[in-house]
């Protein structure tokens, strides 16, 4: 199993996060959006965006990452240019 498919596998029954992104609808919002998983080798299991207007809404989870790790990629993500909001929620 290659480096990067091993830090991907999450065990299952661990807790997934989830995020929801709202930003402006701009060409960049998603590359920053998943760079910022992938720099720590993550890839989320699950990953919907819709543009309604002038704003794109980014749905994904991640799973087998504790809460605080959620929270702050979460405060990173408000950090991305054109960020509006950051929602963050646990699963089991």
């Amino acid at each position: 199993m290659s480096p990067a498919v091993a830090s991907a596998f999450r065990p299952e029954g661990q807790p997934t996060a989830c995020f929801s992104v709202h930003a402006a609808a701009e060409p960049a919002v998603m590359p920053r959006v998943i760079e910022l998983f992938a720099r720590r080798g993550l890839v989320p299991s699950s990953w919907v965006s819709r543009v309604s207007g002038p704003e794109i809404t980014i749905d994904l989870q991640m799973p087998g990452i504790d809460a605080e790790a959620a929270h702050y990629l979460a405060r990173c993500l408000r950090q991305i240019v054109s960020v509006d909001t950051v929602l963050v929620s646990e699963k089991r």
